[in-house]
């Protein structure tokens, strides 16, 4: 593979959509203006579990303005959605269709109205009977129904074991034996779901909040019968989703089923507390590590058992010790997969899905290994670096943990970790590893130019915030060998070529090489006409299928996290004083777009250390913190100091950017690198997250 120039790339670039998006002039899904627009309301059940046995209509339809009540009588019936691409995973679309109801918050009705208002008024008057059953919505290691997928998330098996694991554990100098836990939490972009549905005879139009275009309409055309041709989806600028967005939920259906019946273009935008039972969430975890070495730390036994949930009727298993298979030399190694099968809503992908809690879980371990081993927890985790990946026996393409660890730990000042007190603050420092895998997915790209010497770049790509559109137009302008404002990207439409979602922080990889494929296509046709454009214009198609080094070589994003923290000897409150974070993530791109994706990341962890939690009313079954004033997150009195670097890494192997994903990496391992942070200022280990106060408080006792 041939490198870029560097002309545009590597060059820290203010977005290019940054003026419309902060002056308003960007475009979102519910702000289209459509004539003759109608609101949809939805109606969700109040049981978990159960069926419904009558639904009152009158009340509602008698409303001013109602244009129709649907129910699962009355609805447009759906076919099922197999699952579907990147991963062949299930996807729930379904709405009224059916009289079970399998969760609390369920669709069971929908008003359509010419205003929001009468809509919403209606939805109110709809009166629902149901019979209901004894609902199972928490999640327990010692639950008896628990069953293994077939496959986690990943690909990969849910079960694997390599060596003697029970011989390993027993014979162990050292043995750590804990169980983590990491609760239920939820997305929360900024921007809501939301779609605007227009039929056309039986064409549908959908303006609509996705991270991938092409996969939406792929599985709505499954739904309603149709030819993908007869759909298209519009999304040119999304206002986050970190993985809720990817799928498609039954919110879309809704919408598309009201404008059929409707026979108007009709819109709706979840509210907040919708999306807490609509638009998915990341699964809670039960972990178990064990983890054995000899006195010197250096490991022998390493077994990931993890436990989580999924909804009735559609799997979703999170791969969540996939990672422990691959980050650390150990010759006797066992991990599992468990789910069971709740009355709960449908979980998802959630930033770093998987790798996420499940490091968590491996590198709180790892560190209370050091500790039981009196070994330093920077050269424990370096003295058992794999030379080749330990799940697939392939060799790396590159791996730069070791050298993250190195550099992050001068940039730290780990030398001076010792902990200390200040006044009534006690203070300590941690450190955990974080790797994410670096995937191709299949992409196609058009590139046009005109007589006037302008370069247009088509792909059906989402940009959900990332910067993507820029980042795109500097690989687009180095690869065609343009100045970077001639070259224009044009994103966000399934009439534009195929693209994969914005995902598994592939988007990069995946659109960047489809457009240096159109590029080198270009040069040739431009070099036959000498330069020479005609006033037609010339147009190329390039297109990837994947990455043909992949089975060849284990490719990973690393990196490694530092974390200070403040803990109240009075209160129990934790601060984060500190993070420092060092990657390993091939080229950069964007300096300036780059660490925002890692700094937004580590701002993610340490919001999974110390805040986020998704409570459970068990006895509803529902989530008691469904808003933002109650689920809580990371605000700007929370972040302090966050310091971001990246090593240079230069791997032919992985795309001709050499660009590896950074939009997962970041979060990964920062909750640990807080957790084992606690643990060394206080002495005492919690092992539940988030870390709150009472839990610390707890274990003092």
């Amino acid at each position: 593979m041939t490198e870029l120039l560097t002309r545009a790339t590597g060059v820290s670039t203010d977005r290019i959509d940054g003026y419309v998006k902060v002056t308003g002039a960007a475009t979102y899904a519910y702000e289209y203006p459509i004539a003759n627009i109608a609101y949809v309301c939805p109606v969700q059940s109040t049981i978990a579990a159960g069926r419904i046995i009558s639904i009152d209509t009158s009340s509602a339809a008698a409303v001013p303005g109602v244009l129709a009540v649907l129910t699962h009588h009355n609805a447009p019936r759906l076919q099922e959605v197999k699952p579907v691409p990147p991963r062949f995973i299930d996807v729930e679309v379904e709405a009224l269709q059916t009289d079970e109801v399998t969760y609390r918050g369920q669709f069971v009705a929908a008003v359509v109205a010419d205003s929001l208002e009468a809509a919403q008024e209606a939805a109110h008057l709809v009166e629902v009977k149901y019979e209901q059953y004894q609902h199972s919505v928490t999640l327990r290691a010692d639950d008896d129904r628990l069953f293994q997928p077939a496959r986690v998330f990943s690909g990969d098996p849910a079960d694997t074991t390599t060596g003697d694991i029970n011989r390993a554990l027993a014979s162990a100098s050292v043995l750590i034996d804990a169980t983590y836990t990491t609760p239920t939490q939820h997305h929360n972009p900024m921007e809501p779901h939301a779609t605007i549905a227009i039929w056309s005879g039986d064409e549908l139009t959908l303006y609509d909040s996705n991270q991938g275009p092409h996969a939406i309409r792929g599985a709505l055309a499954i739904a309603f019968g149709l030819p993908i041709e007869r759909i298209r989806v519009i999304s040119p600028y999304i206002g986050g989703g970190f993985g809720a967005k990817v799928l498609p939920h039954p919110h879309l259906t809704l919408t598309a089923m009201a404008a059929q019946v409707a026979g108007r273009p009709v819109k709706l935008a979840l509210t907040r507390q919708q999306m807490f039972a609509i638009a998915g969430y990341r699964t809670p975890t039960i972990q178990r590590v064990r983890v054995g070495a000899d006195h010197s730390g250096t490991l022998t036994a390493l077994a990931h058992d993890v436990v989580e949930q999924t909804s009735l009727r559609h799997e979703f298993a999170q791969h969540t010790a996939v990672a422990s298979r691959m980050l650390y030399a150990v010759p006797n190694l066992a991990t599992t997969h468990r789910l069971a099968r709740l009355h709960v809503p449908y979980p998802t992908t959630m930033r770093g899905p998987g790798e996420a809690p499940g490091l968590f879980a491996l590198e709180s371990a790892i560190d209370e290994l050091a500790a039981a081993c009196g070994v330093d927890p920077v050269q424990l985790r370096i003295r058992n670096m794999p030379h080749a990946d330990p799940a697939s026996g392939l060799p790396f393409s590159s791996h730069g943990l070791v050298e993250c660890l190195r550099e992050g730990a001068h940039r730290f000042g780990w030398q001076h970790r010792a902990p200390r007190r200040d006044g009534r603050w006690l203070i300590g420092s941690g450190v955990a590893a974080s790797t994410y895998p670096v995937m191709t997915w299949p992409a196609t790209a058009v590139i046009r130019v005109d007589h006037t010497g302008e370069f247009h770049v088509s792909i059906g790509a989402s940009d959900i915030g990332t910067g993507a559109r820029t980042v795109l137009t500097q690989i687009a302008a180095d690869a065609l060998d343009q100045p970077i404002h001639r070259v224009h990207v044009h994103l966000g439409d399934t009439t534009l070529p195929f693209a994969s979602p914005a995902a598994g922080a592939t988007g990069t990889a995946s659109w960047g090489s489809a457009i240096v494929a159109a590029a080198r296509i270009m040069h040739a046709r431009l070099t036959e006409l000498d330069g020479v454009i005609p006033a037609e214009g010339v147009e190329v198609r390039g297109e990837i299928q994947g990455n043909p080094h992949d089975g060849h070589y284990s490719m990973h994003s690393f990196g490694a996290q530092f974390a200070e923290v403040r803990v109240d000897t009075d209160t129990a409150e934790v601060r984060v004083a500190r993070l420092v974070g060092v990657f390993a993530v091939g080229r950069i791109i964007n300096p300036k777009t780059a660490r925002s994706q890692l700094v937004g990341g580590m701002i993610m962890g340490l919001s999974t250390a110390l805040h986020e939690a998704s409570i459970l009313d068990t006895y509803y079954g529902d989530y008691l913190n469904d808003n933002l004033a109650d689920y809580h997150i990371a605000v700007n009195a929370d972040i302090q100091d966050i310091d971001v670097s990246w090593i240079d890494e230069h791997d032919l192997h992985i795309n001709p950017m050499g660009v590896k994903g950074i939009g997962e990496v970041g979060i990964v391992g920062t909750a640990a690198a807080i957790a084992n942070a606690v643990a060394h200022a206080t002495g005492i280990r919690v092992r539940d997250l988030p870390i709150l106060p009472d839990r610390l408080l707890a274990a003092e006792r």
